[in-house]
Order: structure tokens, then C-alpha cells, then sequence
């Protein structure tokens, strides 16, 4: 029998049922189907694996070359199968190790810190609680052109993420731009820090929590949606995403790949009416596009807005905790049965259970799973080659067939089969919820 601890610290896989079920308990038996590329006769020894495994703390998939050398690395491992329930626990420990030796960490005192060091680039601050704290916020400042400081965000956030149990960090955008939060390297550089707090202060992952005001608010809409797979909950204040606007100068729509990805994530959107730096035309045009998505797509059950007419630029009565109160008691699931996405980042491959070496940008993908009948529904006008379901035992049962269709064409009828290539390619982070044990792609039209 597994412990439990195991299973949730190491292998983020709800193993339980395999454990629990005769058949499963020792192997996995059923073939591979998704090595189509010319394999090695001669699969690695567990050596060569571990040193393959050793790279996984060090990738980048912002920089160029970086996929190309981890597939590689995937390629190699796709001929190592998985086929005891024990061998699991094994990589897992041993990934589990890689990230916590080799990654980067941050310190653990609260105060100013700078990423790095020469030059000095990359300023963040500590704050809330640094003591084994159960949850993280990151605080996003507010500016513009010329404009942006750490300082007033964690002067705001720190004390109310204290209170909630929370570590606090409130970077500083690496440019001071209209788009501070996406320009400029910035947004790497927040799952970047993310990733060094989960491996600091072991987080559950689960509960990572983006917050911000102005052009935080900003930040933290449009990051929230770009890594919708990554947060428990949101919060902007008197922010928006960007708005697009037609040709007589009126809202049409919302930026790319925020609303669609946002569907099964909980947000709490405050806004005053006569807020003379940020009018709320541009949270009024993306709640009614979330309206429109709610229609179209289901979800959203967890979206609030909140106009007032009295704050201006102000946050809410009672200070920024009275909108961490909203969203504490949320928590990510990784394994939802219905996704919507829209990529947008070229270097953004997965989201969820979903894997996209080069995804089709600005195109919306709809993915639904029906555990009952071990089936995958996509639903895109995009051409999906390539694209790779993403699996294990929390989604379906592997002794079946698992049944893949395209815009309710069947392309994929088979059983599944685990091997170290899956693991290494979804481990790239220190998430253990986000790694999966096999995978299918989809073929060529």
C-alpha cells in the first residue's frame, strides 16, 4: 500500500484506485502508443535516466533552443517504461531531489532581495508570513511609462497575506512600461520566482495566489490568464486587462489569451466607478466578455465583480485583505474536466493536462473529459497536430482503451502506457500536480 504522503508530495497522482485494484497494483502493462519518432534499440540504463533527470531544474523554454534540447532528452526517455507502481515513487523521489538540490531558491528573510546580482536586476520583497506559510501571493505594483515600485505593493499586501497565512513576494517589473507585466522578460521572471518559493518554502502549489493594484491589477488579469494552470485565485484592483478597441474608438473585446483561459479560475475584480486613472470601461467590457464566455464555454462559477462609486483610485474599504478574504479559501485543481484555452506565449507549452510544442497563437482550444467513458473531446478550428493529451490514473483508467476525438472525429483508440519521457517533459517545475505519467498525440490531418 502507498502512503498517501507519497503520493501527494511526490507524484501529485491520485494513485489510490491503482493501489486499491488488483489488476494495477503491480504494473503497467498496456502498450505506448505515442513513440513516433525512431527510437534507440537499446532503451537507457536508470544511470543514463538520473542524468537526464539532473537537467530538469535548469530548463528555460524562454530561450531559444531550449525545447529542442529537452525533447531530445524526452525522446531518449520515452523507451524508459514505467511498469511498477514502486518505480513511480522512485523518479518521483528522484525529481522530487533534482529540484530541491538544483534549482534555484530564494532567501528566506523578508526585506529587499535583487535576482540578480550584476547587475543589480530583478528587485523583489519578502514579506507576510516567512515561517512555514501554507500559501503564496504575488503583489504586483502599479505605474506606467517611466513609473513602478515594489515598495507601495508590499507596504499594502504584505500584512494581509500575513493574516492569511500567506508568504508575500512584490516584484519589480524589469522595465517600467505601459505592459510592465509582460514586457521585458517580466512575466518569465514571475513563474521564475514562483518556482524558487515553491522549492524555498515547500507551498502547496495549489495555493498561489496573484494579486495587484492599477497595473498590477493589470498584471495580475492577464498573468492569471497567460498561467491560468498555475493559480488558486486572483485579485486586481482598480486594474484591467487591455482592451481592444474598434475603428470608432469603442471596446470590442479583451486582449488574447486571458478571458478564455480564465474559465476555471477564481477571481474577486474590484473596480470604482469614478476612478479618474483607471475608468472602469475596461473591467466593464471584460466581465461582459466573461459573461459572453460563461454562455458559451460553463464555468466562471467563482467570478465577482465589485464597482463602487465612492474610491477612485483607492482600493476597496477596509484595504486590499478585504479582497484576499474573498479568495483565500480557494485552491487549484489541476485535473479539470472541462479546459479552455487560448495560447498566446510561444514559450507557454503546457496548460493543464495539455502539451503544445508549438502552439497555434490566439487560436481557442476547448478540451473536455469524461472520466465514465475514458474520453478526451477537443473542440478547435486550429489544426491540432502535435498537440499531446497529457495523462495519468487522476483522469483515466489505463487497463481501457482511452478515446481521443477531434471536433467528434476519432483519432486516438487505444490503451496508454507510462514511461519516464512524460515525466521528465511535465517536471520542468517543482509542481508535482502538474506531472503526468503518459501521453497522446494528436496526429497529423
Amino acid at each position: 500500500m502507498i502512503k498517501p504522503t507519497a503520493l501527494v508530495l511526490l507524484a501529485g497522482l491520485t494513485l489510490a484506485g491503482v493501489a486499491h485494484s488488483a489488476p494495477m497494483a503491480d504494473s503497467f502493462t498496456t502498450p505506448t502508443p505515442f513513440l513516433n519518432d525512431a527510437q534507440d534499440p537499446k532503451p537507457p540504463n536508470a544511470r543514463e535516466a538520473k542524468k537526464l533527470l539532473d537537467q530538469l531544474a535548469t530548463v528555460d523554454f524562454s530561450k531559444e533552443g531550449e525545447l529542442a534540447k529537452h525533447r531530445a532528452a524526452v525522446t531518449r526517455l520515452d523507451d524508459f517504461h514505467l511498469r511498477k507502481i514502486s518505480d513511480l515513487k522512485t523518479w518521483h523521489k528522484h525529481i522530487e531531489k533534482v529540484h530541491s538540490k538544483e534549482g534555484r531558491k530564494l532567501p528566506k528573510d523578508s526585506g529587499r532581495h535583487w535576482y540578480w546580482e550584476d547587475p543589480n536586476r530583478g528587485l523583489y520583497i519578502i514579506g507576510g508570513k516567512t515561517s512555514k506559510p501554507k500559501g503564496l501571493l504575488i503583489a504586483m505594483h502599479g505605474g506606467g511609462v517611466g513609473a513602478g515600485d515594489a515598495g507601495p505593493a508590499h507596504s499594502a499586501w504584505s500584512g494581509p497575506a500575513e493574516e492569511m497565512g500567506w508568504l508575500s513576494i512584490a516584484p519589480q517589473v524589469l522595465e517600467k512600461t505601459e505592459r510592465g507585466w509582460t514586457d521585458s522578460g517580466t512575466e518569465e521572471w514571475i513563474l521564475a520566482l514562483i518556482d524558487a518559493a515553491l522549492r524555498t518554502w515547500k507551498i502547496d502549489p495549489n495555493q498561489v495566489y496573484l494579486a495587484g493594484h492599477s497595473m498590477g491589477g493589470y498584471g495580475s488579469w492577464t498573468l492569471g490568464g497567460h498561467h491560468a494552470d498555475r493559480v488558486a485565485g486572483l485579485a486586481p484592483s482598480a486594474g484591467a486587462p487591455t482592451p481592444v478597441f474598434g475603428p470608432d474608438g469603442t471596446i470590442i473585446d479583451i486582449d488574447y489569451g486571458v478571458v478564455p483561459n480564465l474559465r476555471n479560475v477564481p477571481m474577486i475584480v474590484f473596480q470604482s466607478g469614478d476612478d479618474p486613472q483607471v475608468p472602469p470601461d475596461a473591467n466593464r467590457a471584460a466581465v461582459e466578455r466573461v459573461e459572453s464566455a460563461k454562455k458559451e464555454w460553463g464555468g466562471y462559477a467563482d467570478f465577482t465583480y465589485w464597482e463602487v462609486n465612492n474610491r477612485g483610485h483607492s482600493e476597496p474599504e477596509g484595504g486590499h485583505g478585504v479582497l484576499l478574504e474573498r479568495i483565500k479559501d480557494f485552491k487549484r485543481d489541476v485535473i479539470q474536466e472541462k479546459l479552455v484555452w487560448q495560447p498566446t506565449l510561444t514559450w507557454k507549452h503546457q496548460f493543464y493536462w495539455l502539451w503544445w510544442d508549438k502552439p497555434e497563437l490566439n487560436s481557442i482550444l476547448t478540451a473536455e473529459l469524461d472520466r465514465a467513458k475514458n474520453r478526451i473531446e477537443l473542440q478547435s478550428k486550429a489544426d491540432l497536430s502535435g498537440l499531446e493529451i497529457l495523462l495519468d490514473e487522476r483522469m483515466v483508467d489505463f487497463s481501457k482503451p482511452v478515446v481521443i476525438s477531434v471536433n467528434s472525429e476519432v483519432v486516438y483508440e487505444n490503451t496508454v502506457k507510462a514511461s519516464l519521457g512524460t515525466l521528465f517533459l511535465t517536471s520542468v517545475h517543482p509542481d508535482p500536480n502538474l506531472q503526468f505519467i503518459a501521453r497522446v498525440a494528436i496526429p497529423p490531418k
